[in-house]
C-alpha cells in the first residue's frame, strides 16, 4: 500500500532536486551512511495560519511556515521567505541546504527555513507589518536565540527582521536581539551583512577563476536575479576589473557585451525596483528576450534569483566556463550532470552562497557579546572562513574525482551525521 507522505517529492521541487543530492553523497559517508535517512526528514515542520486585518477592513488569511530540517550542530538557522510561490516542500528544500550550508563552514547551526505565501508588493507597509508581527507570534514557540534564529531571504529585509525582533521581545518581555539576524545596524544588526552574500560568491568565484586559470580581470560575467547577492556580487566583480555583459530579473533582461555601467543602472533599479527600464544610457544597454540570457557570451555565470533555474536545455546552452550558485537550488540534477560533461565548472550554492550565513553567526556572536566589530574585521574573516572552507571541499572533491556539489555535501554531511552518532539517540 503506498501512503503518501509530505516527504515524498513532486517532479522537479527543489526538494526532489535536495533528495537527489543526498543519494550522491551516501557512497562517500563510510560507516555513517546508516544515519543517511536522517538527512531525508526534516526534524520539525510547523504550519500556521496567519489572519490579519486589510487596510479596508476585510480579513484575509496568510500560510505561513517554519521547518527546523535538523538540530544535532546546534540552533536552526535559515531565512524567511515572502513569496507567492512558496510552499511546505520549497521550505523543507530550503531548510535542508541550510543545514548542509551551515556544516559546510563548519558554523554551530543547524539548518531551518520559513516563509509565507504573499506578494509583498501588494501589500501597504503596514499590512506588511501587522503580517509579520502575527506570523512571529505563531512561530514563537519554535524560534529564540538558541533554538532557531531567522534571518532575511527573498522578499524580506532589515525593517522585517527589526518587527520580527520586537514581535518576540514583546512576547518575552526582554530584548532578545539574537533571535534574528540581518537587522538594522542600530537594533544589534552587524556591518557588512547586507553585502555578504554577494561578498561570499565573489571571494569563491575568485578562488575557482584561480584554479582554472581564469582571469576575473577583463572576465565577462552575467548575472540572474539583482537583489541584495547578484547585485553586491556584480559590483565586487567589476571592482576586480570584469565586465557585466548581461542581466536580469523579474523586471526584464538587459545585456551589453561592451558592458553595463553599474554607476548608470543601480539608481535606476534603486528607483523601479528591477533592471527593466535601464536601457540606452552612455553604454548603449540593449533589452533582450528573457530566454536569450542563456545565450549570452560570457566566463561567468552567476544565478542569484530563484531555485530550478538551470534546466538540461539551459545547460546546454550556458557558455560561461564557471557557474557561481548565489541563489539556492538554481540547478537541477540533470542539468547539474550536463554542466560537468560539457567541463563547466559549478561552485554549488551551499558553499558559494554561505556568506550570507557566516554574516550572520558573526552578528549573533556579536549580539549575545554585546561587543562589535568593524567592517573591515567582518570582511576578512569571512574571507578567511570561505576560503578555508573551499580549500577543503576542493580537496574531497579531487581526492574522489567528484564535483564540488558532492564533495560540499560529502564534507558537510559527515560532519552532520557525526554529530548525531555522538549524540546518539534520545530516550
Amino acid at each position: 500500500m503506498n501512503m503518501l507522505s509530505y516527504i515524498q517529492p513532486t517532479a522537479h521541487s527543489a526538494w526532489s532536486t535536495y533528495l537527489s543530492q543526498v543519494d550522491r553523497v551516501v557512497p562517500y559517508l563510510g560507516p555513517l551512511a546508516r544515519w543517511a535517512e536522517t538527512l531525508k526528514r526534516p526534524k520539525r515542520a510547523l504550519i500556521v495560519d496567519i489572519p490579519i486585518e486589510m487596510d479596508d477592513g476585510s480579513v484575509r488569511h496568510f500560510e505561513g511556515y517554519r521547518v527546523q530540517h535538523n538540530l544535532s550542530r546546534g540552533p536552526g538557522k535559515g531565512g524567511v521567505r515572502y513569496h507567492p510561490q512558496v510552499t511546505l516542500e520549497e521550505v523543507m528544500a530550503l531548510s535542508a541546504w541550510m543545514t548542509v550550508k551551515n556544516a559546510a563552514v563548519n558554523l554551530p547551526y543547524g539548518g531551518a527555513k520559513g516563509g509565507i505565501r504573499v506578494d509583498p508588493k501588494q501589500l501597504s507597509i503596514k499590512e506588511l507589518e501587522r503580517m509579520t508581527r502575527r506570523y512571529t507570534s505563531e512561530i514563537g514557540i519554535i524560534i529564540g536565540p538558541q533554538q532557531d534564529i531567522p534571518a532575511p531571504d527573498v522578499g524580506t529585509n532589515a525593517q522585517i527582521m527589526a518587527w520580527m525582533m520586537d514581535t518576540y521581545s514583546m512576547n518575552v518581555g526582554a530584548t532578545a536581539s539574537g533571535v534574528v539576524t540581518g537587522k538594522p545596524v542600530h537594533l544589534g544588526g552587524s556591518l557588512g551583512r547586507v553585502k555578504a552574500t554577494g561578498r561570499g560568491v565573489f571571494v569563491t568565484g575568485r578562488e575557482a577563476a584561480r584554479r582554472l586559470g581564469l582571469n576575473i580581470n577583463g572576465a565577462r560575467v552575467a548575472v540572474q536575479g539583482f537583489g541584495n547577492v547578484g547585485s553586491a556580487a556584480a559590483e565586487l566583480f567589476v571592482q576586480a576589473g570584469a565586465t557585466l555583459v548581461a542581466v536580469q530579473d523579474h523586471t526584464g533582461t538587459i545585456a551589453n557585451p561592451k558592458g553595463l555601467d553599474l554607476a548608470e543602472l543601480m539608481p535606476v533599479v534603486r528607483r523601479d525596483g528591477g533592471v527593466g527600464a535601464f536601457t540606452g544610457g552612455n553604454t548603449g544597454a540593449e533589452r533582450i528576450d528573457d530566454e536569450a540570457f542563456w545565450d549570452v557570451d560570457c566566463d561567468i555565470l552567476i544565478p542569484a534569483a530563484l531555485e530550478g533555474q538551470i534546466d538540461e536545455g539551459r545547460a546546454r546552452r550556458i557558455r560561461a566556463r564557471l557557474v557561481l550558485e548565489g541563489a539556492n537550488g538554481p540547478t537541477l540534477p540533470e542539468a547539474d550532470d550536463l554542466l560537468a560533461d560539457r567541463g563547466v565548472l559549478v561552485v554549488p550554492d551551499v558553499i558559494c552562497n554561505a556568506g550570507g550565513v557566516t554574516v550572520s553567526y558573526f552578528e549573533w556572536v556579536q549580539d549575545f557579546s554585546s561587543f562589535f566589530w568593524t567592517e573591515d574585521e567582518i570582511n576578512l574573516r569571512l574571507d578567511k572562513i570561505m576560503v578555508e572552507a573551499l580549500r577543503r571541499i576542493w580537496d574531497t572533491a579531487d581526492r574522489h574525482q567528484i564535483t564540488l556539489r558532492t564533495a560540499t555535501f560529502a564534507v558537510a554531511c559527515e560532519r552532520i551525521l557525526m554529530a548525531r552518532q555522538e549524540r546518539g539517540l534520545y530516550p
